[in-house]
């Protein structure tokens, strides 16, 4: 799931480079980044509903570290939110650049604690839940 989220922010981040004209990257932006914006939401309301108090329930001494990514969940909504009214209105190819490079930033640092603190974890956690409905749509 990690890899096909970083590989839809390259997408998206690359249209933004492309740009060419003043809206441009305004429309750029509202094409490829609503399927990724929606993507990586839904992604972590899927492991705050199901995924992670599964793997608190079978390992409570992770709830610090759910707990810290349940944090990061938070901050990176709030920045896809201000990401979506920067693009509403139509803002500069350089200040979406800037949100575009917050976002990719907090993000990798999110999945790369994720993968290091729960990725033996989730090869041994015995879930049956709908893939989709926890870990999002892509």
């Amino acid at each position: 799931m990690h890899t096909r989220l970083r590989e839809a922010l390259r997408v998206t981040r690359e249209a933004l480079a492309s740009g060419d004209s003043p809206g441009h990257a305004t429309r750029d932006l509202l094409l490829y980044c609503h399927g990724f914006c929606t993507a990586l939401n839904a992604h972590h309301a899927g492991e705050d509903r199901t995924l992670f108090p599964a793997i608190e329930a079978a390992h409570p001494g992770l709830a610090p570290v759910l707990r810290a990514l349940e944090q990061d969940h938070s901050m990176l909504g709030h920045l896809l939110a201000g990401l979506q009214d920067a693009a509403d209105r139509a803002a500069t190819a350089d200040e979406l650049d800037a949100h575009v490079e917050g976002i990719a930033a907090l993000m990798e640092n999110h999945f790369r604690y994720e993968e290091r603190q729960l990725l033996t974890v989730l090869e041994g956690l015995d879930l049956e839940a709908d893939p989709g409905e926890t870990l999002g749509p892509l």
